[in-house]
Order: structure tokens, then C-alpha cells, then sequence
């Protein structure tokens, strides 16, 4: 299996696609209809050791964003942070033709300012291999206006002012790339529907599993991957629908079964606590206790 082409520096990409070397050694705005094709010999994945925020149109071609493949007929834009893997699949005998920008933007930009914490905190870096955001014509420009600016200032004589300027319309961008992130949880509610019954069904197929005695209860991580969605991205949707992460709505299955063996089966306490993966009936009290206000013993002699 092919590895990953690796870039460590912005200029490294810059020569890798015959572009001249960044005019600010710290960011680079390239305008994608003037970058060399992609052609038969483009590596089928790439790395970046710095971030890249992108706003691409591409005929003929798809790119593969974690385990999904989007196609880029119409504006989309994606995220990457430092580390993270991308690759595009082209149809054979296309003719590429390609339109948007490309940022790419070191973390060392960030020192001493603000966006060294904050930019962590923006959730499409951390799915951005698993979810593409898609732009209106109207959302483009507006980006697009902004990444102007950017590209402007990195093109004058750099002095104690252009970093604060950079800065504050990368943050401008940024807000407005979460507003429309965020408006897409909302315009996807049919998918996103789908993927909560598909949740509930999985949660519910694994408790009532005899194996959940020895493979214990079921992790965030393990959750997602069985839904093919990264779990940032799979939390962030279920609290966009019903307040709660994927965390709560495991544990809101694990106590709706605690209940179901508390109220019709003769099992002890400490053998439930154990058929639903605990290893210590402590822990299954308490958490059981902190989700329904009484203790499971309790639950118990209401029935009676």
C-alpha cells in the first residue's frame, strides 16, 4: 500500500506543485485554477504538517474525506489539521478543470495569539476527515471576500501589524465557516435521523449480546466506528438533535436495561452489574444512582 506524501513546510508544497515559493513563509493562499492539474501521477494521499482550509470546485473529481468520497462539482470546502490524511480520486479520461482557493497556514502563525487555543476548539478540524462543508454562491463570496483580505495583506512588506490584521480576519473566517458548519447539522436532520435510529439500533443490539458481559460497555470510539463517522462528528450531531452526546445516550441504554433486568428478572444486583460490563458493582451503583436519583436496590422494592 502506497504511504502518505508527506509535507512538512508550506514551501515544500509550493515546489511540489512548480508554484513560486510563499511570499509569507508562515501562510500561502493559492489560487487553485492557476495550481498544475492534478494528473496520473498525484499521490493517492497526502499530510500536511500545517493546517489547510480550502473552498475548491473540481470537475471530474472526488476526494476522500476519511471513509467517504465527496464529489467537488460544486463548492465545498474542507479542513485539515496538522497530521491529518486527504487524497482525491480522479475519473479516468476526465479533464480536470478546477476553481476556488487553498490555504495553507503554519502553526507557528499562531504563537502568542489567541487562535493558538481556539483554533483546536473548532469541531470541523477535528471531523474534517469525515465531513465536508458545502457553501451556497452567496457563502462562497463571502469567504472568499474575507481570504482576499488575507491574501492582500501577506502580499505587502510585513511589519509589526501584519500579524494582528492576518489574525483577526482568519478569525473572521473562521467565525463565519462555523456558522455555516453549524447550519448544516440543521439542513441534514433526514440524515441525521437516520444515523440516530441507526445508533439506537446498534446500542440496542449490543445490550441485549451476551458478549457485552466480557467485552464491557460500549465506548464513543467504538460506537462511531461502527457507524462510519469519527466521534466528535457522531457527538456533535446527536447534540445538535436531542442535547445530549454520544456518552449520555450510551448510558441512557445501559440504564434502560439495568431497569428492564432490575423490574422482571430475579438476578442479584451485583449479576446485573456484571452482565452489563461492570467490574465493580460500586461504579454500576453510582451511576446508576446519578442518572435516575435512586439507588438500584431502590428501583427495585418500588416494584415490589
Amino acid at each position: 500500500m502506497q504511504q502518505p506524501r508527506r509535507f512538512k513546510t508550506i514551501s515544500q508544497f509550493h515546489q511540489f506543485r512548480n508554484r513560486p515559493q510563499p511570499e509569507h513563509p508562515l501562510i500561502s493562499i493559492i489560487d487553485v485554477s492557476t495550481a498544475r492539474r492534478l494528473n496520473d501521477d498525484e499521490p493517492n494521499s497526502m499530510v500536511f504538517d500545517f493546517y489547510m482550509i480550502a473552498l475548491k470546485t473540481i470537475e471530474n473529481a472526488k476526494m476522500k474525506y476519511g471513509q467517504q468520497m465527496y464529489d467537488f462539482d460544486s463548492g465545498v470546502m474542507n479542513f485539515t489539521a496538522p497530521g491529518q490524511v486527504m487524497g482525491f480520486s480522479l475519473r479516468k479520461g476526465k479533464v480536470i478543470h478546477q476553481s476556488g482557493w487553498l490555504m495553507l497556514i503554519h502553526p507557528d502563525l499562531f504563537w502568542n495569539t489567541p487562535l493558538a487555543k481556539k483554533i483546536k476548539q473548532y469541531e470541523f478540524f477535528h471531523y474534517a476527515v469525515n465531513e465536508a462543508l458545502f457553501v451556497s454562491e452567496n457563502e462562497e463570496a463571502t469567504l472568499t471576500g474575507i481570504v482576499r483580505n488575507i491574501k492582500q495583506e501577506c502580499q505587502k512588506s510585513i511589519d509589526k501589524f501584519t500579524q494582528e490584521i492576518v489574525m483577526a480576519q482568519l478569525e473572521t473566517l473562521l467565525a463565519y465557516s462555523d456558522r455555516f458548519y453549524q447550519r448544516q447539522f440543521i439542513t441534514r436532520k433526514i440524515t441525521h435521523h437516520q444515523l440516530l435510529d441507526k445508533l439506537n439500533d446498534l446500542l440496542d443490539a449490543y445490550f441485549n449480546n451476551e458478549a457485552m458481559t466480557t467485552n464491557g460497555l460500549p465506548t464513543v470510539a467504538f460506537v462511531a466506528g461502527k457507524l462510519n463517522v469519527s466521534p466528535h462528528y457522531l457527538s456533535a450531531m446527536l447534540r445538535s438533535l436531542t442535547g445530549l452526546n454520544t456518552q449520555q445516550h450510551i448510558h441512557l441504554k445501559l440504564i434502560d436495561k439495568a431497569k428492564e433486568l432490575l423490574s422482571s428478572t430475579p438476578l442479584t444486583i451485583s449479576e446485573i452489574a456484571y452482565a452489563l460490563g461492570f467490574e465493580q458493582l460500586q461504579s454500576f451503583s453510582r451511576l446508576f444512582k446519578t442518572k435516575t436519583r435512586v439507588s438500584p436496590l431502590e428501583f427495585r422494592q418500588s416494584f415490589n
